[in-house]
């Protein structure tokens, strides 16, 4: 059975990853774990090692939290009823990458889906804070949901990729059963350097055809340009459902959503974001 983890604020965007996890593996027997973590605005030593009267201030919190993850069950129950599938609420007072983090361990989680604010005012993704710090932080595929979002099958998914990391069967376990249950189309796409493949991108190249084997995929070559203008530039052309990518220090992912120049140029994809480790 898949395992996933879904953090939640009870807010819109959060309900709305859930609404997209659930619409997502709809063919799939899943764990939803629905993750809430609160640290109360005392949270320091003394919080830790004060008596019963500062110990209380977090039961209370606790209950609060509780209490809404029940409401958010119930809710659930009464709109999606597939047998399938199995909500579990959990609440700790623990910050969220650490409390994701200890999850993906004890649980053997299969994947982290979230929601994001996004750009204040702007349809794009410009990930944040916790986005980031889940995808940098645990070793986990990760996929963040836009603002909005109605939900679409991935029969689209577009790779951008530069040939430089190993095209291994465990590291795309996830990728390659999404578009294995809903027959997918993988775009991979690489932007030119202004020179030809090297012979050990050539191989790289190989090994990722290799890999997606016989499920439908197309490589398109770009011409020399920024990433974040190729990834634009392609989806002005052809309508993709998912965006993937690998999260490597060695590659562009790092340059692409950390630098604050890039920032500002902006991502403008409005469909959901997979990282893979």
């Amino acid at each position: 059975m898949k395992k996933v983890l879904i953090p939640t604020d009870f807010s819109n965007n959060a309900y709305n990853a859930i609404r997209y996890a659930v619409s997502l593996f709809k063919k799939v027997k899943c764990t939803f774990y629905l993750v809430h973590t609160y640290t109360p605005a005392i949270y320091q030593s003394e919080y830790m090692l004060e008596g019963p009267g500062q110990l209380a201030i977090g039961d209370v919190y606790h209950e609060q939290a509780s209490e809404q993850l029940g409401e958010l069950m119930s809710r659930l129950q009464e709109e999606f009823k597939n047998p399938d599938h199995i909500f579990v609420p959990h609440a700790a007072f623990n910050l969220l990458v650490d409390e994701l983090r200890h999850l993906v361990t004890t649980e053997k989680a299969n994947m982290i889906i979230m929601g994001t604010k996004g750009a204040t005012g702007a349809k794009e993704i410009l990930l944040g804070t916790h986005a980031v710090h889940v995808i940098k932080k645990t070793n986990c595929p990760v996929i963040v949901i836009p603002p909005n979002f109605e939900y679409e099958n991935p029969k689209e998914i577009l790779f951008p990729t530069d040939f430089e990391i190993s095209y291994d069967e465990e590291r795309f376990e996830e990728l390659l059963a999404i578009a294995d249950d809903h027959i997918s189309c993988v775009e991979v796409m690489h932007v030119s350097s202004g020179y030809d493949l090297t012979a050990s991108e050539l191989d790289k190249k190989a090994q990722l055809a290799l890999l997606l084997g016989s499920r439908a995929h197309l490589f398109h070559e770009m011409p020399s340009q920024n990433l974040v203008s190729a990834i634009n530039n392609f989806q002005m052309k052809k309508r993709i459902n998912l965006l993937v990518m690998v999260r490597n220090k060695h590659t562009f992912f790092e340059r692409l959503f950390l630098e604050p120049i890039i920032k500002k140029i902006g991502l403008h994809v409005t469909v959901p974001f997979m990282v893979l480790p």
